[in-house]
């Protein structure tokens, strides 16, 4: 049983969260090269605004936002499973390389076939789960001895490996691909939110609606995984079906994010760590909190790079980059 005192903490913390993300909403919609005053937001969303202000917030600011906030969250849900099952607290999707294998996919799809990326909106989730589920069985399979099974350090090495190497490649193909295609894989290795369109937004919108409640469902499971092997099968779970459930799982988030925000790398790591430091290691404490600090992160990186440099800005990967590469130093350092 959660402590009430816990559960009230809770509370006030996601209350917190979401007052910070719909500030940063409200500053991101009134900054920028193309922005809606706060005095002009209520009557544009009303109806009332004019013909500039109501394309600005429904066509350019509002899908890029919802985008942003999706994915932050779907990436914060998966490197909060790949933690727990890893037992290392270094996993993260873009730190292991799922994110690459997701990019891979999507680049060779994207050069191979002739139709422009919001022709195929719908196919991108499913093209990058393809590629990641790929890329993370390779891992897995690098990763584990006979006996002993998965080796969490041996797992970041491979992991960062397989990244380097997808990079690589990625650049690889850019050689022999034209302007337009080039851009958008320079783009997505950059982590920059390309996709901020309605179509992409109900492209992923199924698979978050179905794999964030799944996740919290399971996060007595996650509770248990935490455990050791022993203790954990000692209590009744079926620790191999469980483990490949929730690997397709955190997977299928984070290829359903990189899809497209592109290689965005240290939501992942940061989010779970904070979210624990505040509420417990408890999942069903701390996992709702890391839903929204990943939405809130993801959504900060990308509002404070986009008004960083006129007029295009940085990427939103590189300032998550900037603040995650310390936290990952730091990380193994103390580990």
């Amino acid at each position: 049983m959660i402590h009430p005192k816990l559960l009230k903490k809770q509370r006030a913390i996601l209350i917190a969260l979401l007052v910070f993300i719909v500030s940063t909403v409200l500053i991101g919609i009134s900054l920028g090269y193309s922005s809606v005053s706060i005095d002009r937001l209520i009557p544009t969303i009303m109806g009332n605004g004019s013909f500039k202000d109501e394309f600005i917030l429904f066509s350019i600011r509002l899908p890029r936002i919802v985008i942003t906030v999706l994915a932050g969250m779907a990436l914060a849900l998966s490197g909060s499973i790949l933690q727990t099952m890893t037992k290392n607290d270094l996993a993260d999707p873009g730190i292991i390389g799922i994110n690459s294998g997701a990019g891979v996919a999507i680049t060779v799809f994207f050069l191979f076939f002739p139709i422009d990326a919001g022709s195929f909106a719908f196919m991108l989730p499913l093209v990058a789960f393809a590629g990641a589920i790929l890329t993370a069985g390779l891992i897995y399979f690098f990763s584990s001895t006979r006996g002993s099974g998965l080796q969490p350090v041996k797992m970041i090495l491979v992991g960062v490996g397989f990244s380097t190497a997808f990079s690589g490649l990625m650049i690889i193909m850019i050689s022999s691909a034209e302007r337009a295609k080039v851009d958008f894989i320079a783009n997505w290795l950059a982590g920059n939110i390309w996709g901020a369109d309605w179509p992409f937004v109900w492209a992923i919108l199924p698979w978050l609606v179905v794999l964030i409640p799944f996740t919290l469902y399971k996060a007595r499971t996650l509770n248990l995984l935490a455990l050791s092997d022993s203790a954990t099968i000692g209590v009744g779970v079926a620790l191999k079906r469980e483990r490949i459930i929730l690997l397709f799982t955190a997977v299928a988030l984070a290829a359903s994010a990189v899809s497209v925000t592109g290689g965005i790398a240290f939501i992942g790591l940061m989010a779970p760590h904070l979210a624990k430091s505040l509420v417990g290691p408890r999942h069903q404490l701390y996992l709702p909190v890391a839903l929204l600090l990943g939405g809130w992160l993801l959504l900060a990186a990308d509002t404070v790079g986009r008004n960083v440099l006129e007029p295009d800005g940085l990427p939103a990967g590189i300032m998550a980059a900037l603040i995650g590469a310390p936290y990952f130093v730091y990380l193994l350092l103390k580990k």
